[in-house]
């Protein structure tokens, strides 16, 4: 009997052994993907897309309307302690308005007037330098 149970010890491992080299076999690349996909950190494949920007276009009404109703929360938040309310449409005129300093504005002024250049080198009409920089200045709010 002893001699049977050491038998099927060694037929069991040699079984075991020869479905691991199968598995393996038949995996191929399997276990590099293993942590990869669009959610994971440092990715350097092409599965993940790439950019900074929102993945859905953002609709500036809804935007509008959600700003509006955040500012007045907060005006009811300062007379609930007494304090006096800001001016909702001021405030949110300002922060709709783009965010461009002063730095951005001089290297898009450049980059409108390297263009120019370009252009009346190519025979063309020039552009309009300032409504040129206050075009690619709305296109980047």
């Amino acid at each position: 009997m002893e001699e049977a149970f050491g038998y099927v010890i060694f037929g069991v491992v040699i079984v075991g052994a020869l479905v691991a080299v199968v598995t393996f076999l038949g995996t191929g690349r399997l276990y590099d993907q293993i942590g990869r996909g669009l959610m994971s950190i440092n990715e350097d494949g092409d599965a993940r897309p790439r950019g900074g920007g929102p993945v859905a276009p953002v609709n500036a009404a809804e935007q509008e309307a959600e700003i509006r109703q955040m500012l007045e929360a907060r005006n009811e938040r300062r007379a609930r302690r007494g304090e006096a309310p800001l001016d909702v449409e001021a405030e949110l005129q300002a922060l709709l308005r783009p965010a461009v300093d002063p730095a951005l504005r001089a290297e898009i002024r450049q980059l409108v007037v390297a263009r120019n250049e370009r252009r009346a080198r190519a025979g063309q009409a020039p552009l309009d330098v300032e409504a040129e920089v206050e075009r690619q200045v709305r296109e980047l709010g």
